[in-house]
């Protein structure tokens, strides 16, 4: 089932709050040169994985925030599986995220904004409800889009101005 947020579907009761927790972990990553997104993972209303974006602090093209989540998560649980379990993200999975998610079983995803570019979750690509894949999750959109655009926006906006990094990011054009 995939459902977006303001096209008259509500909000799970916990859904705000813990996507700001979510952006919370994403407005550490700027801090280390990375792309503001971040990630939680909860368990029966706990708090079991978090992460944000370590791509150029590890210098690993895999540290995105989900996959940290899952791998703390994990951890934090003893096991690989991850059933009952709910992925809050600020930005829709990648496709290399998507996978992710459905290996570790995770039973709801709930992502702020969307990517139509690369998002894995009905943005570019629709893994994480391809039939010949199990088990599939539930996915919602939209929980705090705004501020999550935001951080986005304001990330890539200062890269471009002069002087200021690296340069343009290539995919700034992806944030809605």
């Amino acid at each position: 089932m995939r459902g977006v947020y303001g096209a008259g579907m509500p909000p799970a009761p916990d859904d705000e709050r813990w996507m700001r927790r979510a952006l919370a972990e994403a407005a550490r990553a700027p801090g280390h040169g990375d792309v503001p997104i971040g990630c939680v993972v909860v368990r029966a209303g706990e708090l079991v994985g978090a992460a944000c974006n370590e791509r150029e602090l590890r210098q690993d093209p895999t540290a995105h925030a989900e996959c940290l989540a899952i791998r703390a998560a994990a951890l934090s649980l003893g096991g690989w599986r991850l059933p009952g379990s709910t992925l809050y993200v600020t930005l829709e999975p990648c496709p290399m995220c998507a996978g992710a998610i459905l290996q570790a079983r995770v039973e709801r995803v709930v992502y702020a904004a969307p990517d139509p570019k690369a998002g894995a979750a009905g943005g570019a690509v629709d893994l994480l409800h391809d039939a010949r894949l199990a088990p599939r999750p539930r996915v919602e959109g939209g929980v705090l889009a705004g501020p999550a655009a935001d951080l986005l926006r304001a990330f890539f906006a200062e890269r471009r101005e002069p002087g200021a990094g690296r340069g343009p990011d290539r995919h700034a054009d992806r944030i809605p």
